[in-house]
């Protein structure tokens, strides 16, 4: 039986940084991961759907070309070059993580690890089986699409994030049920290839864990793109009828509706892939895992990361974790952006939504006296001659001291820009300091330091 300082289960993300870092620092590693490494993220997920975006990103440019002086009568696509394009740019990312794997000489097992609590992981494929030992186990098994027990969904036939990047034609009609992040970004993926995309959402807004005005201003924006979305409402059942699928669904005041449809899309939210933990007895805490300080379980030197353990459920998030496990383990600082919630959350929508710490009402329940100033992208002089002034900046802050709580950006390109709130508040900025900074013009980013001259009552464009 081979012996590790440390085992990590799973390969996405959160497993891979984890496995690397603590290599870096000396560790003997091993990790375990399924046929894909690089986990849902980089198979199924982010970078499929990112790759789909610039498709969806370039039609909407050519069709909107007009407006620029350049017109352009005819274009076609072509969806099965565009699944081949995805698959190339995920074979390419996965040979980079399994070069990074080898170059750090960290084990790779394929299979599924099943734990113990004395550490040991039995390493289980279609065609073996083997044991190895550590001192410390981090589990990163990532998440799984959420199916929701809905009357009829054993009748039809469905798509999930999972499922939708292999798609070999173009529906006509797509129903998209939920409203987050990866529901909406599939309808801007699906209506700029032509589908007629309704989104029914069960809570009062799309995007519910976002900031209302952004959520609002979005829903705007997707109505105009002949998107329907249906907040306040649920999906009651599904039925199967003619080679159509139907959708049943009842609003806030009992009134109902049907619709008939095409493809059904499922995007209610992801739950913890659990394979592998039946033999350990885990504290869990509303489904997900729970850890304490340094992302420790119930069983000491078992650690849990990512979407098991629940919260912002971001890539991102997850390896920023892991990282932090590796400090705690070699006895270094660990990375407190965690627990100074500046994690940054993007969703990759036409526009696009970027923000990072506290929601406006998030602030006022913390109790902060808060003041809030909001400036549009209209009046950007990057933004007018880029054609894309959809979008606004939003600055919500502690009144007395000027602590930057949180910051929301609305718009083209704000996924590239919120970093830059982000340091400020993990560098416990305030507005005077945002305010004192240059940014260099024309950006669309120098409307990040106008706002906080703006919050200063200071404001060159804006009052």
């Amino acid at each position: 039986m081979k012996n590790y300082d440390l085992i990590v289960v799973g390969g996405g993300p959160g497993g891979y940084v984890s496995a690397i870092r603590a290599a870096k620092e000396g560790l003997i590693v091993a990790l375990i991961t399924g046929d894909d490494i690089g986990g849902t993220c980089l198979n199924r997920g982010c970078i499929p759907s990112k790759t789909f975006l610039k498709h969806a990103e370039l039609i909407e440019q050519i069709q909107n070309s007009k407006q620029l002086g350049i017109e352009i009568n005819e274009f076609t696509y072509s969806i099965e070059y565009m699944v081949k394009r995805k698959n190339q740019v995920v074979k390419a990312l996965k040979n980079g993580v399994n070069g990074l794997m080898e170059q750090n000489k960290i084990d790779v097992y394929q299979g599924n690890g099943y734990v113990n609590e004395n550490k040991s992981v039995i390493i289980k494929s279609s065609t073996s089986s083997e044991t190895i030992q550590g001192k410390h186990i981090i589990l990163a098994n990532g998440s799984k699409p959420f199916v929701p027990n809905i009357p009829g969904i054993s009748d039809i036939t469905y798509e999930t994030s999972d499922t939708i990047f292999d798609i070999e034609k173009v529906p006509k009609h797509m129903v998209i049920v939920g409203g987050g992040a990866i529901g909406l970004e599939i309808a801007c993926i699906f209506s700029s290839l032509g589908t007629s995309i309704e989104v029914v959402e069960m809570a009062k807004d799309i995007l519910p864990n976002e900031d209302q005005e952004a959520s609002s201003y979005l829903k705007k924006e997707l109505e105009n793109k002949n998107i329907t979305i249906r907040t306040n409402s649920k999906i009651t059942r599904f039925v199967s009828k003619d080679n159509k699928q139907v959708v049943q669904i009842e609003a806030a005041d009992k009134s109902t509706d049907s619709i008939e449809t095409d493809c059904i899309l499922l995007a209610t939210g992801r739950t913890p892939n659990l394979t592998g933990l039946e033999n350990i007895k885990v504290d869990f805490d509303d489904g997900f895992l729970k850890v304490g300080k340094n992302m420790r379980t119930s069983i000491k030197n078992i650690y849990a990361i990512g979407d098991l353990i629940g919260g912002f459920q971001l890539a991102h998030a997850a390896s920023s974790e892991g990282i932090s496990v590796i400090n705690h383990i070699v006895g270094k600082r660990s990375n407190n952006s965690l627990e100074e919630k500046t994690i940054p959350r993007c969703v990759y929508t036409f526009p696009e939504v970027a923000s990072v710490g506290l929601t406006e009402i998030q602030a006022k329940e913390a109790g902060y006296e808060v003041k809030v100033k909001t400036t549009p992208l209209t009046s950007n002089a990057k933004a007018i001659t880029a054609n894309e002034t959809s979008g606004f900046m939003k600055l919500i802050a502690e009144k007395q001291y000027g602590e930057i709580l949180g910051v929301v950006m609305v718009g083209a390109n704000t996924t590239e820009m919120i970093s830059q709130a982000s340091a400020f508040m993990h560098l416990e900025g305030t507005i005077e300091e945002l305010d004192s900074m240059v940014f260099p013009h024309p950006t669309l980013s120098e409307n990040l330091g106008e706002i906080g001259s703006t919050w200063m009552d200071l404001g060159i464009h804006y009052t």
